[in-house]
């Protein structure tokens, strides 16, 4: 009888332990991607902007220019 509540304790204690191993090794990878990810997403996400707004500014400052001498 001894011997059933303890293996019975022994696995629940196993179970709880293996569980919380689980999540602490999900929440460091979690943690690990999202220090190591989101600096070369934002990088990539600026460098992206860059490329699309420069020309678009480029144009508007000629375009700028020009209508302020003719008016």
């Amino acid at each position: 009888m001894m011997t059933l509540l303890f293996l019975i304790l022994f696995f629940g204690l196993f179970g709880k332990l293996a569980g919380f191993a689980f999540r602490m090794t999900w929440n460091m990878m979690k943690f690990i991607m999202v220090i190591a990810f989101v600096p070369v997403i934002i990088v990539a996400i600026v460098g992206g902007l860059v490329r699309v707004a420069l020309p678009i500014l480029v144009i508007l400052g000629i375009v700028y220019l020009l209508r302020r001498e003719t008016v």
